[in-house]
């Protein structure tokens, strides 16, 4: 499912306004509600208005973890299997 994207103001405080492009804080904020469990990587990635590689490299960058739960990796075992099959 695909969700329309919603405008959201921030104010900043003047010298982080003038220091911080608006991108730069959208990854910021798409970093903090990712490593806090609040969004998906791919819904994170969407507030930083990148694609999910680009986010990934970006954490990967800043030594932050993804995160990954038992049932996700599970899942991620499940597929390289069914890929490793396909060859």
């Amino acid at each position: 499912m695909r969700y329309l994207p919603t405008v959201m103001n921030i104010t900043l405080p003047e010298p982080l306004e003038t220091t911080l492009a608006s991108s730069q804080a959208a990854l910021h904020l798409a970093i903090g509600i990712y490593t806090s469990g609040e969004v998906t990587l791919g819904q994170a990635a969407g507030v930083a208005h990148l694609n999910q590689t680009q986010f990934l490299h970006g954490l990967g960058r800043r030594k932050i973890p993804m995160n990954c739960g038992v049932e996700d990796f599970a899942q991620d075992l499940i597929t390289i299997e069914k890929l490793r099959a396909r060859r």
